[in-house]
């Protein structure tokens, strides 16, 4: 990456205090010379050896990471820089994450019609099933376009983009390079006297990569490319929504090097109307792995995203086995239904009464042998034929949960929550055929008192039940608040139905806060179990610590 444009940036941001000072003396009475926002946050860990847990050994004792992101605007123009430090960064993330840079800067100018991006950019078509440049601080994930991107409204209601470009991998840029355009018609804007009470919006998008065949073993294509179409109605209280994706062969290591298309669906429906919603997300996927370098591995330079149908829990037993988008081939179903009884009923009680109820299954997708290979899947072959319409055998996950909410007094209220859930581990995280399916009940009570106008009490407990892998686990967290600045909390996981006495560990921790207009800081000490950490549908791995953690956050 060329260091004298982030150089320059830099230097460009940090003289903007003076140059306005300066400008106040010598420019016009009323100019505006632009204004600077931005945001930081630093994670820190000191690590304390714990092989009980199973907490790897760390030689540096403490280590971090880092961003800080300079913001500057001037009327149609802005530009901006994320400075990152990692010294070395933290585990469970991935440690090509290494050092100081300056991996994204910006500057974009925009007018009525059009706006141009050039440097590094965030852009997404449709649902992203072919394109998704996005970021996720907590995950250690960050696929950045670096390039040119356009976005043009011709005519009212008509949208279009373009972009071209390298994704970022770690702290350089893959090998690949990215391009795409995507159009998309607004009816509502386009003719909003037909279609003031309905909104039809279509859209389609084109995105393609290169990389050089430089494999002696087999003959790669150098372009691929996808496409997709959308279409999306909204009238009154109905929401319906579907995309089609379609990608030529793309051999990788991925998918083992076939030479088989791919395809992926998402269709969505909703109904809303006062004290009633109802959702309902249909998805299927085949072979739709989809890389700037077709040797990537893990979460690297993902042109796409294939978003999860599944609910992302909040509460730390219920998320204790998250799902994975699995890009290669699922098929599933997502249906929510959200009901509030009236205030005043018996059941809503003074203040009403919450109630959610949310399902979601994952299979895999049928496949049968094509004539010329053996074993389905075989390298160098077209890999398989799958029918559109055939479910596979293999049940991935399924999730019945249910949240129950209730205000009953001024002073306290409650939320209890009840989960049955299955999860193939073998699958969502590749371990072959070690683990076979998890089935488990999880048990949710929230309790929040309010004990005087700025002081508040807030208490979880957790029960995970299950027979299979490590067992058992139980939570209970206890959270002190005195608004608006300070807040304490001590929890404790324990593992009590460990089939291993030995490893009915229990992982406590204390955290301290501060919070005082844009700046937090979070101060803790204890243990973290190993486990899986998801974002939708994007997962990584976390490894058992036990030590300080100091988090701090501000933005100005």
């Amino acid at each position: 990456m060329n260091s004298r444009i982030p150089l320059t940036f830099l230097l460009v941001l940090f003289l903007l205090p003076s140059i306005k000072l300066y400008s106040q003396s010598i420019l016009p009475q009323g100019f505006i010379p632009g204004e600077v926002h931005g945001n930081f946050q630093s994670d820190l860990q000191y690590y304390n050896s714990d092989t009980s847990i199973g907490a790897p050994e760390v030689p540096e004792k403490v280590l971090m990471r880092g961003f800080a992101n300079i913001n500057y605007t001037l009327g149609n123009f802005s530009a901006g820089l994320r400075y990152e430090s990692y010294l070395a960064t933290l585990q469970g993330f991935d440690s090509r994450y290494d050092g100081n840079a300056i991996p994204y800067r910006y500057a974009t100018y925009q007018n009525e019609k059009l706006n141009v991006t050039v440097g590094s950019f965030y852009e997404q078509f449709g649902n992203g099933l072919i394109f998704r440049s996005y970021e996720q601080w907590g995950l250690g994930y960050d696929n950045a376009m670096d390039g040119i991107r356009l976005k043009y409204e011709p005519l009212k209601g008509v949208y279009l983009k373009g972009v071209i470009g390298k994704l970022r991998k770690f702290m350089g840029s893959g090998p690949g390079v990215v391009r795409g355009l995507d159009l998309e018609f607004s009816l509502a804007d386009m003719f909003d006297s037909l279609f003031n009470k309905t909104n039809i919006i279509i859209g389609g998008g084109m995105i393609s990569k290169y990389q050089s065949d430089q494999n002696s073993t087999y003959n790669l294509p150098e372009n691929v490319a996808a496409f997709a179409g959308r279409l999306n109605i909204i009238s009154g209280k109905f929401n319906i929504g579907a995309e089609y994706a379609y990608k030529i062969n793309d051999p990788s290591a991925a998918n083992s090097y076939i030479y088989k298309d791919g395809e992926s669906f998402l269709f969505t429906a909703s109904y809303s109307t006062k004290g009633l919603g109802i959702l309902l997300t249909a998805k299927r996927v085949d072979n739709m792995d989809f890389r700037s370098d077709r040797a990537a591995a893990g979460s690297e330079l993902n042109i796409n995203y294939i978003p999860a149908i599944t609910k992302v829990h909040t509460y730390s037993l219920a998320a204790y086995y998250p799902y994975a988008t699995q890009p290669l081939g699922e098929m599933g179903l997502q249906g929510d239904i959200i009901y509030k009884i009236k205030k005043g009923s018996p059941l809503g009680g003074k203040y009403g009464t919450s109630i959610l109820v949310n399902y979601s299954t994952v299979f895999g997708i049928k496949r049968t042998a094509v004539n010329d290979t053996t074993a389905i899947g075989e390298s160098g072959t077209l890999g398989y034929k799958s029918n559109f319409f055939d479910i596979g055998d293999t049940k991935y996950f399924e999730d019945l949960n249910i949240n129950i909410s209730r205000k009953f007094s001024k002073k306290f209220k409650a939320a209890v929550s009840f989960m049955y859930f299955e999860y193939n581990k073998d699958v969502i995280q590749g371990f072959g055929n070690q683990y076979g399916t998890i089935y488990g009940n999880v048990a949710v009570a929230d309790l929040t008192f309010k004990l005087k106008p700025k002081n508040t009490i807030r208490v979880e407990l957790q029960n995970l039940y299950t027979k299979q892998d490590d067992g058992s686990w139980g939570m209970m967290l206890v959270e002190y608040t005195i608004a608006p600045h300070w807040f304490v909390a001590a929890f404790d996981e324990y593992n009590y139905g460990n089939k291993k006495s030995n490893k009915r560990f229990h992982y406590f921790t204390a955290q301290v806060g501060y919070k005082n207009k844009g700046n937090t800081f979070t101060l803790g000490y204890g243990r973290q179990r190993a486990g899986i950490f998801c974002v939708g549908g994007v997962c990584r791995n976390v490894p058992a610590s036990n030590g300080v953690t100091l988090a701090i956050t501000s933005s100005f």
